[in-house]
């Protein structure tokens, strides 16, 4: 069992002065899922992105750990080497390599140099994998994210979750913008993922994603911390009574965008 644990981070945008992040604190092991929801602007990606180690952000105070060993002076590659993989909202498009050519080289990355993964192996996991999420073996051999829509790109991020198989996965609202077939087609390709090696915090702002993938644990953001954690039950009733609702429910002086 690994553990990921995120301890009072404050953070904030480099060449900036407002925190975004006030003092989060969270606590996860493989074999779980967990969901963040919470209003616009409430630092639910500069979450995401500061766990992965993205450089725009500055850790004013605070702790990330993987298995009681702090993480924060780790570049991105170590992380991911480490096990953890962010599946981005807005993923980027590189011309020149393939799809196959770019999961197979991270793949390798985490694994010995006499130990890596042999060619047949590979397509037979790739094929594999293209199946359960509805993608064409075209797709593989074309640039990656390269005139994908955005429903092919969060597919795409799902296939690299599928065949690098981290620890931990970081879901940045991989929900947004699928219509219900895509959503449904992502997250069958995360539930297959469930077990005992593999953890996932997923980000969105809706409950209807977590109608597919149903999480052990729901966390509330507000004002850049967690200001409220329980079951799925949570997200149901966020969605009856709004986030205004349950910041009142529990005296915050949080001011919501949509509010502005």
């Amino acid at each position: 069992m690994a553990t990921l644990e995120v301890k009072d981070l404050h953070v904030k945008a480099k060449e900036e002065e407002k925190e975004i992040l006030t003092g989060v604190n969270l606590k996860m092991t493989t074999g779980e899922i967990h969901a963040i929801m919470g209003p616009n602007g409430t630092g639910k990606s500069t979450l995401s992105e500061t766990i992965m180690g993205n450089p725009n952000y500055e850790v004013l105070k605070g702790d990330i750990l993987i298995n009681g060993q702090s993480i924060i002076g780790l570049p991105v590659d170590q992380r991911a080497r480490a096990g953890l993989f962010l599946a981005m909202q807005y993923p980027a498009e590189i011309p020149g390599i393939t799809n196959a050519e770019f999961i197979r080289a991270a793949i390798n990355s985490r694994r010995a140099e006499d130990d890596q993964m042999p060619i047949p192996e590979f397509l037979k996991k790739l094929d594999h994998t293209l199946k359960t999420l509805d993608m064409t073996e075209e797709m593989s051999e074309r640039y990656l994210n390269e005139g994908f829509s955005g429903g092919e790109k969060k597919r795409n991020e799902i296939l690299q979750l599928m065949m690098i198989e981290p620890k931990f996965a970081i879901l940045d609202e991989i929900d947004s913008g699928l219509d219900i077939d895509a959503l449904k087609v992502v997250s069958r390709g995360v539930n297959a993922m469930r077990g005992s090696e593999f953890g996932s915090l997923i980000i969105t702002h809706y409950q209807r994603l977590l109608n597919y993938i149903k999480p052990d644990v729901v966390h509330v953001m507000m004002g850049g911390k967690i200001v409220k954690s329980g079951d799925a039950e949570l997200a149901v009733k966020l969605e009856d009574e709004g986030y205004a609702g349950l910041r009142d429910e529990l005296g915050l002086d949080v001011k919501l965008v949509d509010e502005e």
